[in-house]
């Protein structure tokens, strides 16, 4: 088992830059300490960092595809999808993600469920945590871009949700709607079974929406988008990052672009909640690639220059910007330190899913998944086991 040392770097570790040494052997990160001590032993490698910051891989709770592909709509070849955009993501730092699906017809979820399987990362690309089921139990009034005509209504409680998964066995993530009917038996039943309840496209007020939490919701998706904006009498599921009747904070995705989200907006979030950020892209097929027609689910999507929309319409769906600029722009936004921007895209959604102490994290133990990049949080390369799978400046 081959045993590397990191030096002259910074390395991310409890919330801030430090100057200090990064250990791998066999996958993990290891304590130097009880291998000079213990074992007695010196590096079989050395890899000078050259000064740079390296921190823990990326994790994007939702992305809908990229690369020309969707995987809602690429039914038939969804494992080639999958694994297409599992290569493509590394280059931006990601090396986990969770494969979402936005609301479909039954027959979709039946066929692609089963086969986006839960996988570790490699140099094929980023590993699969699990797939982030995006509806079909959302309110109508807050579809998006979702098809009106697959949304559905809980009425025969946890058994609509198996009827219309047909299998739970690869889900990691539910986002649902805490105002439908039945709506809190599913998601404590969701709860038990380990999957994680985000809230969304909703029109749920802060009562309602509170109430989902104590079931065990722990998760906004995408805040302010397909949710009612906020207001001073009742500020609906916005109201949650300053709650005082949940169980524990909420965590909330943000999809920092300054389109879905205007940067006052992202700062106000931060202001009020900072530790519940999580940065999400919520990318489509359009992802890294030029202005054209696509595909989310079900509808047609025009791209042109970084919106995305339904085509014929003004109703943005997904996004097109990678998880590294998403950081960037966060930082930018919010004037947060380096180290609060890159947790916000590896610790904390490492911690929405109950990963932290192997992923999201470089202490030891931790899967060694990490990333090099300059001072403008550009990633200059990715590692994922401790081998380098991607190199931007080779």
């Amino acid at each position: 088992m081959t045993l590397k040392q990191f030096y002259n770097c910074r390395i991310l570790r409890n919330h801030e830059l430090v100057d200090d040494h990064l250990w791998v052997r066999n996958g993990r990160i290891v304590d130097p300490e009880k291998i000079f001590f213990d074992e007695k032993i010196l590096p079989d490698v050395k890899i000078d960092c050259n000064g740079l910051i390296v921190a823990p891989g990326f994790i994007d709770l939702q992305i809908n595809g990229g690369y020309g592909v969707d995987f809602s709509h690429d039914i038939d070849n969804i494992e080639d999808a999958v694994s297409l955009v599992a290569r493509k993501i590394i280059h931006n730092g990601v090396t986990s993600f969770c494969p979402t699906i936005v609301t479909s017809p039954f027959y979709v979820y039946r066929t692609i469920l089963p086969k986006i399987q839960k996988r570790p990362g490699s140099a094929d690309g980023a590993a699969i945590l699990g797939v982030h089921v995006e509806g079909p139990f959302i309110n109508p009034q807050k579809k998006g871009a979702h098809p009106e005509d697959c949304i559905r209504e809980i009425y025969r409680g946890f058994s609509s949700v198996e009827n219309a998964y047909g299998t739970l066995e690869n889900i990691k993530i539910v986002t649902l709607a805490p105002e439908l009917n039945r709506s809190g038996e599913v998601i404590s039943e969701l709860v038990k079974r380990h999957i994680v309840v985000s809230l969304g496209h909703s029109i749920a007020n802060l009562k309602q929406a509170e109430e989902g939490c104590r079931n065990g919701a722990t998760l906004i998706t995408h805040l302010f988008n397909a949710m009612p904006g906020f207001h001073h009498r009742d500020p609906g599921l916005i109201g949650l990052l300053a709650s005082e009747k949940i169980p524990k904070p909420i965590y909330y995705g943000i999809i920092s672009d300054g389109i879905h989200t205007h940067p006052a907006a992202v700062r106000m979030a931060y202001k009020a909640h900072p530790d519940g950020v999580v940065l999400v892209t919520d990318a489509i097929s359009a992802l890294g690639l030029s202005d054209g027609q696509y595909h989310l689910g079900q509808l047609n999507i025009e791209v042109k220059g970084e919106q995305a929309m339904i085509a014929g319409t003004d109703i943005l769906c997904g996004s097109t910007i990678n998880l590294n600029r998403c950081v960037q722009k966060f930082k930018k936004f919010t004037n947060c330190s380096a180290a609060f921007a890159l947790e916000a895209a590896s610790l904390n959604p490492a911690k929405v899913l109950g990963i932290e102490k192997k992923k999201g994290t470089l202490n030891y133990g931790a899967d060694a998944d990490f990333i090099f990049l300059d001072d403008d949080l550009r990633v200059l390369s990715t590692w994922i086991a401790g081998e380098k799978v991607s190199s931007n400046f080779d």
